[in-house]
């Protein structure tokens, strides 16, 4: 008989085709079942008059931390949503056109397209003049339940929306209002759901379903969304550790959780991504050394060969011969030189006087 060596890529491939396959659907369903009794056993005599109803949610386990976030984008059979709630839509300002004639716009558009869940539509322009203010964007955030955005508008939004609309997960989701199929297009979208995985923990959470659905609608809306999660969660290895079902006020119902062989698939995987950064290290510091050494030699073979050479002797150049320069006396012989011009005066001086003496001694005789 002949052993067949599985691979490590063939083990992953294995594990994720199990994973998306061994959520059983009666336990899924016994899982709903006991959900949905809890919730009518809890409910309030306000909650049933005004016939709310709850969110039911799958919370995913990982093996491990993603090294990026991923945004994946789950389609239903059956919808999540219920008619009561309502959704806004971000829309773009038509050159030309007011926020009120825009809104206008966009209103018959949808209508002749045939979409009927769009409760309230408000242009660009308007949610930056009308929303700036910090209690309108809590007021906008606690009256819809579903934000959608034009496509067109999309990068524009998160700094006039707030922190908030992404704290409470909701966040505008993209729409092509130029599209053929826009009907369609809007009811996935809004039917649909979408998971945000982050690379701050190993457990995220989806809105699957609510509580005034059916059993069956339930599951077939779980392996659905399981299904579509293993596929597109970019990890490598076994990937799902324990999907639980639970609402907002009941306890996490578990509905699958992996088996134990998996740990040794993923000791294995943990222990080579190890050893190949082992590797990597090693291989840094063997290069580092190298290139020491390299450069401890060149620098010796530089010292050596300047040690080695003869130095040549120089010779001086003849220069034309040149007329020696004539020294031209300086200032200070030259002020020492000169007469003083001060003794001149002093002459002059002493000799007036001597005249007028003399007319004086005339004029008395």
């Amino acid at each position: 008989m002949r052993m067949r060596s599985f691979g490590t890529r063939e083990v992953d491939s294995m594990a994720e085709k199990k994973e998306a396959t061994l959520v059983d659907r009666s336990q899924v369903k016994k899982a709903v079942q006991a959900l949905q009794a809890f919730l009518k056993s809890k409910s309030s005599a306000e909650s049933l008059f005004l016939d709310e109803t709850q969110p039911i949610s799958l919370l995913f386990t990982l093996w491990k931390i993603p090294k990026e976030t991923q945004n994946i984008r789950i389609p239903l059979p059956h919808g999540q949503r219920p008619d009561t709630e309502e959704v806004c839509l971000f829309t773009r300002d038509e050159p030309k056109m007011t926020p009120e004639q825009t809104q206008r716009f966009y209103k018959k558009l949808l209508e002749e397209r045939g979409v009927k869940n769009i409760s309230e539509i408000i242009p660009y322009k308007a949610l930056k003049t009308e929303y700036k203010p910090y209690e309108a964007k809590r007021r906008l955030l606690g009256n819809f339940d579903m934000f959608l955005s034009d496509q067109r508008v999309r990068r524009l939004l998160p700094s006039h929306l707030g922190k908030h609309f992404y704290e409470r997960k909701k966040t505008p989701l993209c729409v092509n209002l130029q599209s053929k199929h826009l009907a369609r297009d809007i009811q996935r979208i809004i039917q649909g759901t979408s998971l945000t995985v982050t690379n701050k923990g190993c457990c995220c959470m989806v809105r699957v379903a609510h509580s005034g659905m059916t059993a069956d609608e339930v599951t077939e809306n779980v392996e659905a969304a399981v299904q579509t999660v293993v596929a597109k969660l970019r990890m490598k290895g076994p990937i799902m550790k324990v999907i639980h079902l639970k609402s907002q006020t009941s306890v996490a119902l578990p509905i699958y959780t992996s088996d134990l062989s998996h740990l040794s698939v993923l000791d294995s995987t943990n222990s080579k991504e190890a050893s190949g950064k082992k590797k990597g290290k090693k291989n840094k510091a063997e290069d580092e050394k190298q290139e020491e050494t390299k450069t401890e030699l060149k620098k010796k073979k530089n010292k050596e060969g300047e040690e080695e050479e003869d130095i040549p002797q120089l010779v001086p150049i003849e220069t034309p011969s040149k007329k020696p320069k004539v020294e031209k006396p300086s200032r200070k012989k030259q002020m020492q030189k000169a007469p003083r011009p001060a003794m001149k005066n002093v002459s002059k001086v002493q000799s007036k006087p001597a005249k007028k003496t003399g007319k004086m001694e005339q004029k008395t005789l």
